[in-house]
């Protein structure tokens, strides 16, 4: 076989192992932080749960910067790939919108790096840390997320006209930012009948009349 095809193989290799040492570095950082808090999330304690060295997990990230970042590229990807698997097609722009919401909510309990996120901004938006610019910049992709939406079901005329579109895109994602601090704050709560109620308030909101 000629060289000069073992040397794609190789780096195609290469690129899968340093993806999949990425993923459980991620995976095992969300871990620590929905378990033990955002302060708990050292490279040590990465390495640890992850089954790699500290040393690794500090090359791949660098700083808590870094790490913060990657954590939430991992939530946006992880949360649009789901979105991707519903086989349900929504009927308009109101019907996705309700349900984003919907699979927020059924996915909180489940996904680490969902609850990992909400740890990290309560403790960096308390702190008063230079890192909330991170969340703020993922706000502003959720919030695009859900403006999209918002117009799509206006043109469509299931969601009314006369709505501010990044007002109501802002106050959808305020709803799942205060749903997820309270699971946190309590995780008895009824998340099931908050869903509901949410997604019941939502629809009878922005319903076109």
């Amino acid at each position: 076989m000629s060289q000069t095809l073992l040397v794609p193989r190789r780096a195609r290799r290469q690129a899968e192992r340093r993806a999949q040492s990425d993923a459980e570095l991620l995976s095992a950082a969300a871990a620590v932080i929905a378990e033990e808090g955002y302060a708990a999330a050292t490279f040590d304690r990465i390495g640890a749960r992850s089954g790699y060295s500290r040393g690794l997990a500090s090359q791949r990230f660098g700083s808590k910067d870094g790490l913060i970042a990657a954590l939430i590229a991992r939530l946006h990807e992880g949360f649009d790939a789901l979105l991707a698997d519903i086989e349900h097609v929504p009927a308009n722009g109101l019907e996705a919108l309700l349900m984003r919401v919907d699979l927020f909510f059924r996915s909180l309990p489940e996904a680490a790096e969902l609850r990992a996120y909400f740890v990290m901004f309560a403790g960096v938006v308390g702190d008063l840390s230079e890192q909330r610019s991170a969340f703020a910049a993922s706000h502003q992709i959720a919030k695009a997320r859900f403006a999209e939406q918002i117009a799509a079901g206006q043109a469509d005329g299931s969601i009314a006209a006369d709505l501010n579109v990044d007002a109501t895109a802002i106050m959808v994602g305020s709803v799942q930012l205060g749903a997820s601090l309270q699971y946190l704050a309590d995780p008895k709560t009824d998340l099931d009948a908050l869903r509901l109620a949410t997604l019941r308030a939502l629809k009878r909101g922005l319903k076109a009349r």
